[in-house]
């Protein structure tokens, strides 16, 4: 499971920037900075998207805002892309304090252009990734280039961007004024995954072409069929972060877990990883998975407890169990959900303990059934819930041989 933190870190300009450091369980595979679109927040769908999705496949990611964007500190109007490249390389210092410093630098829109500037700052970066990058910073002034005159004017101006005001100042023009990002691209020396979609309106496919072209091999081209500039479908989203997390494993992300021990003849082999406190490898047949503790007991939560493991192995049987007699007498039954919650309390519940001060294994159990089901046919299901084999072993006498092997 992927946590989400919030965190803090101070910008450019000295102003508390907010950000969010999405974490996968276990030890991350590696950092990586999320810039995103010129005038948006860390909070835009497809920052917080790809940026939960690529968590949940093991790269850590920071998502901030910006100086004077959403819950950022400081005053937008005094910005420029030279202040928001600087504030990548606080955040990535942040980083490298805090955790790890980034090894992949990904961006979206303007902040596509930006991480490709900023990596020659930030020493740690081995790969970078634009989604929908112009190859000029200058592309931004297509966004309200009916108030570029009066802003060149009276020195600045108000313009609605996505329907809310910002103000501009000439500063911020003459910064991105012929900033061309091809000749950055051609100096990156690193390896690069530039994705773009062909209908992208905001932002044109060409842009992509041009990059792609200046850019140094390795280099990659992605392109998201369909895809809006915003990324706005959940879809389009869940692709670029899958492929990135598949192309980082490549460059700036390597799996960091040992190889899992090899499987046994019907049996299951537990070995620790080495990484943790806790964290198990769990290797049943061609299953492989982790088994762990919560950090609240000092492991690293990356997988289910021993005890969740027994609660998931009565689940499953029971709901294997219930599923073969509803398909064998072919009644309608839909779906089987059941909920297993494990504790421990004293033998009072229990009748035959012998033992009063003694405390017992309570599993509290839930069906539910869906489908066209009678209320007899309901009934039989939950009698036949009972009769499933690791509910029968969890109530039957137990033999645990142990033995060590040399």
């Amino acid at each position: 499971m992927a946590r989400s933190e919030k965190v803090e870190f101070e910008g450019a300009f000295g102003d508390t920037l907010a950000a969010r450091l999405e974490r996968p369980s276990g030890v991350p595979r590696a950092y990586a900075l999320f810039a995103h679109c010129f005038s948006c927040s860390k909070d835009i769908l497809a920052a917080s998207r790809i940026s939960q999705r690529l968590a949940r496949q093991g790269i850590a990611v920071l998502r901030f805002d910006f100086t004077g964007l959403g819950h950022s500190d400081g005053e937008f109007a005094n910005t420029n892309f030279s202040s928001n490249i600087e504030d990548l390389v606080r955040a990535a210092e942040f980083l490298g304090e805090a955790h790890e410093a980034p090894s992949l630098l990904i961006g979206h829109s303007l902040g596509g252009a930006a991480v490709i500037a900023a990596a020659r700052r930030i020493a740690s970066t081995r790969a970078v990734v634009t989604i929908g990058a112009p190859a000029d910073a200058d592309h931004v002034r297509k966004q309200f280039t009916e108030r570029v005159p009066e802003i060149e004017a009276r020195g600045e101006a108000v313009v609605h961007l996505a329907g809310r005001p910002f103000r501009i100042k000439k500063q911020f023009l003459d910064d991105i004024e012929g900033r061309s990002l091809e000749d950055a691209a051609s100096a990156l020396k690193l390896p690069i995954l530039i994705a773009h979609s062909p209908v992208d309106e905001t932002v044109g496919i060409e842009n992509a072409t041009r990059l792609f072209v200046a850019a140094r091999h390795p280099k990659s081209f992605l392109s998201l069929d369909h895809a809006n500039h915003l990324l706005s479908g959940r879809d389009d989203a869940r692709f670029v972060a899958d492929v990135i997390a598949a192309w980082a494993n490549r460059y700036a992300a390597e799996d960091r877990l040992p190889d899992p021990p090899a499987a046994v003849p019907q049996g299951v082999v537990v070995q620790e990883t080495g990484q943790g406190k806790f964290q198990n490898w769990v290797v049943d047949a061609d299953a492989t998975s982790l088994t762990d503790e919560p950090e609240t007991y000092g492991g690293m939560g990356s997988g289910p407890t021993p005890y969740g493991l027994l609660s998931a192995s009565l689940g499953a049987c029971t709901s294997m169990t219930i599923r073969m007699y509803a398909d064998r007498k072919a009644w309608p039954l839909d779906r089987v959900t059941v909920t297993v919650k494990h504790n421990k309390d004293h033998a009072e519940d229990c009748e035959h303990c012998g033992d009063e001060h003694r405390k017992v294994d309570i599993f509290e159990r839930s069906i539910r059934l869906e489908g066209a089901l009678g209320a007899d046919q309901i009934d039989r299901l939950m009698e036949i819930a009972d009769r499933c084999p690791v509910h029968r072993t969890l109530h039957e006498p137990v033999v645990i041989r142990t033995r060590r092997e040399s």
